[in-house]
């Protein structure tokens, strides 16, 4: 079956110089695949002559008059800008003529557009912001990483489910471990929320392993951790800051002198291969679970390889059936606690 992807071309840091040819990369290395450019046809047409593909086949362009800036407040551009390509693309999705959308463009207004225009899928109360970080076994999937600030248990439990849910669907993983983020493994550690989302997770049905600490995330003791947003955003902000310091760090140090410098070309081969394992970009895209609809939302300075991984996130989710595999599952666990 053909897949097609409307893909937000105008957002982001880069907008169509990065995402358009990010496109192109992808559908030719996946000619099942079919990709919308959405935004401003002039803009979108120059970028494809540029790049001589003008009759690039599984190819099409939907203009949108209108562009969402990435310090523009949701409610603005949700109410404001009803023909924005970030807006254009979700409504591709709501119709059926597309599988997925990919946007690089403003959190803030990608789930405020996206909520609104899609609406939630049965039983889930709150879509989450789901990513994937590396481990020392791999990665590890972690949500919410910010669309929800204060939680409930059952919205943690929910999150475990489409958390796990997705890691099944797109890695064929037929019980994937939950854990639960606190400050400590015990069961009397945390706040109450935290216990008795514990106590919900434990009853679910769910492979749920129990209370995890912030080091077993990068350890990959589980395969999902669940968190409220508030949590999960400080834990991105600070891993992404630490990332660049280690970095700096290093830079600094084999820039020392002389001998360091020299050092450093002999260390080449180490220090290329562990850029590779620890380049984000390799991990781009973020997903906007609970929706009824599948939305990825790419880093805002994603690159050309950045944005088109955002783009295959969007295509593994579609073709695993990740949005009825987790309807089945909510529905499984409301009829266990009816």
């Amino acid at each position: 079956m053909h897949l097609t992807v409307a893909i937000d071309c105008m957002g982001g840091d880069h907008g169509p110089h990065v995402t358009v040819p990010a496109a192109l990369d992808y559908l030719r290395r996946t000619p099942e695949v079919n990709a919308i450019l959405v935004g401003q046809q002039d803009a979108i047409t120059a970028e494809l002559r540029k790049l001589n593909a003008d009759a690039e086949p599984h190819l099409g362009v939907q203009h949108a008059s209108e562009t969402v800036n990435m310090d523009e407040p949701p409610a603005a551009a949700l109410r404001g800008k009803k023909d924005s390509s970030m807006r254009v693309a979700v409504n591709l999705v709501k119709d059926g003529t597309a599988h997925a959308c990919v946007s690089a463009g403003n959190t803030g207004a990608l789930m405020a557009i996206s909520r609104f225009v899609l609406k939630t899928l049965p039983d889930i109360e709150r879509p989450a912001i789901c990513s994937v970080l590396p481990t020392l076994k791999g990665h590890t999937y972690v949500l919410d990483l910010g669309a929800n600030v204060d939680c409930t248990a059952e919205h943690l439990l929910q999150f475990g489910v489409m958390g796990a849910t997705l890691v099944s669907s797109v890695e064929n993983k037929e019980q994937p471990s939950v854990g639960l983020l606190n400050i400590g493994q015990e069961d009397i550690k945390g706040n109450e929320m935290v216990k008795q989302a514990a106590e919900l997770l434990h009853a679910s049905g769910l492979n749920f392993y129990g209370n995890v600490e912030g080091d077993d995330i990068y350890q990959g003791t589980t395969d999902v951790v669940v968190c409220d947003g508030f949590v999960g955003n400080v834990l991105l902000k600070t891993s992404e800051g630490l990332a660049r310091m280690l970095g700096t760090y290093l830079r600094e140090e084999f820039n020392r002198n002389v001998l360091t410098r020299l050092s450093g070309v002999v260390a080449l081969p180490v220090i290329n291969a562990f850029k590779r394992r620890t380049d984000p970009r390799r991990y781009n895209g973020a997903s906007l679970l609970g929706l009824r609809g599948i939305v990825v939302k790419s880093h805002g300075a994603a690159d050309r390889f950045a944005f088109r991984v955002a783009i295959g996130r969007a295509v593994d989710e579609a073709r695993g059936g990740v949005l009825n595999h987790i309807s089945e599952r909510m529905s499984v666990i409301q009829e266990g606690t009816a």
